[in-house]
């Protein structure tokens, strides 16, 4: 990886934090996205949404059960889609800030 944003997570903390953890983390980088997307700064948008593509990719070398596996994956393909492509997937802004929010909610009561 060049470049890495988050150097400390992937020198190994971000493996051993839960996958909700991972979740909830991911999910601050996609809401400053779409965040910034939203006041029209597209450059500070795009930097976090590289961050969040950055973390979820961290992510993918942790050690998953293929459920968490494969919500991770779909869930990037839905972020990636709605920032970057057609929103195949009808998302809105909200909803996946909703989803992220619950992550956020459950990785609280580990």
């Amino acid at each position: 990886m060049n470049n890495i944003q988050h150097r400390k997570q992937a020198d190994g903390e971000w493996y051993r934090k839960p996958f909700l953890e991972q979740m909830a983390n991911i999910g601050s980088e996609v809401y400053r996205a779409i965040n910034w997307r939203n006041k029209g700064n597209e450059e500070y948008a795009q930097l976090a949404f590289e961050r969040s593509l950055e973390l979820f990719d961290l992510s993918k070398n942790s050690k998953l059960t293929f459920p968490q596996y494969k919500e991770l994956l779909r869930m990037r393909e839905i972020w990636v889609d709605f920032f970057k492509y057609d929103n195949q997937y009808h998302s809105t802004g909200e909803s996946i800030n909703r989803y992220f929010m619950y992550t956020t909610i459950a990785s609280k009561t580990l």
